[in-house]
């Protein structure tokens, strides 16, 4: 597997513990932050292998014939396939309460969105957009033309949130269901307004952002709603 990318899961992994962590010492509402951390973590490496698998099969590589194409991460992993993968096995793990299970993952969840985001510190250029003369622009050693560090706003962006996040569930008690929701409309909204800023407009699943940041959103107003009717 290539190392960088390696460096980058662990970095959002680091970040996901520690969010966990403090929220465990500052009365995680769901009260099962080990249940949560082991079922995060088998979540994303189901995900990571059948992104990488989907990846494989889209190039025309036989994954059953190049088994060891799966942990060769080269060609890259399915975004959409690696994180639906992931979605659907930590709701089965934590099928007997997928709301409360789903809640205690959900800043632990953004904060490993940025650690991911922030990894692309470890790969050459993987930060940077398009071109930009803001202050705080980057360039390649190579490069004369300084660009947006997308990736750092990306993972700002998520960061924030998460603490902000997880600072209502220890304090605030949001309602069930309104963390996840938020949750995942914060991913969908952050990639949607991050992309213009990428080098190519048309070089992620915009419609899976849209569509994670409208059913994140119908949630949180459905959950709220709902809270507000049963008092």
């Amino acid at each position: 597997m290539e190392f960088t990318l390696v460096a980058a899961a662990a970095l959002g992994a680091a970040a996901a513990y520690v969010m966990l962590w403090w929220e465990a010492r500052h009365g995680n509402a769901d009260r099962c932050a080990g249940n949560i951390w082991e079922g995060g973590l088998v979540a994303v490496v189901v995900g990571i292998f059948a992104g990488r698998i989907v990846a494989m099969l889209i190039d025309g590589v036989n994954p059953v014939a190049h088994p060891g194409d799966v942990l060769l991460v080269r060609g890259g992993i399915s975004t959409v396939a690696a994180s639906l993968s992931a979605v659907l096995t930590y709701l089965w793990i934590g099928r007997r309460e997928p709301i409360a299970m789903a809640d205690g993952i959900a800043a632990a969840a953004l904060a490993g969105l940025a650690g991911w985001h922030a990894g692309c510190v470890f790969r050459d250029g993987a930060c940077l957009g398009t071109a930009s003369e803001l202050p705080w622009a980057l360039a390649q050693p190579s490069s004369m033309v300084t660009r947006h560090p997308v990736e750092l706003y990306a993972a700002a962006a998520l960061l924030i949130v998460a603490a902000a996040l997880a600072a209502w569930k220890a304090y605030g008690r949001p309602p069930p269901g309104v963390p996840a929701s938020a949750a995942l409309l914060t991913a969908g909204t952050v990639r949607l307004a991050t992309e213009p800023l990428r080098p190519s407009l048309t070089g992620g699943p915009i419609w899976w952002y849209a569509l994670a940041a409208a059913v994140g959103l119908i949630g949180l107003i459905a959950f709220t709603v709902r809270a507000h009717g049963a008092r």
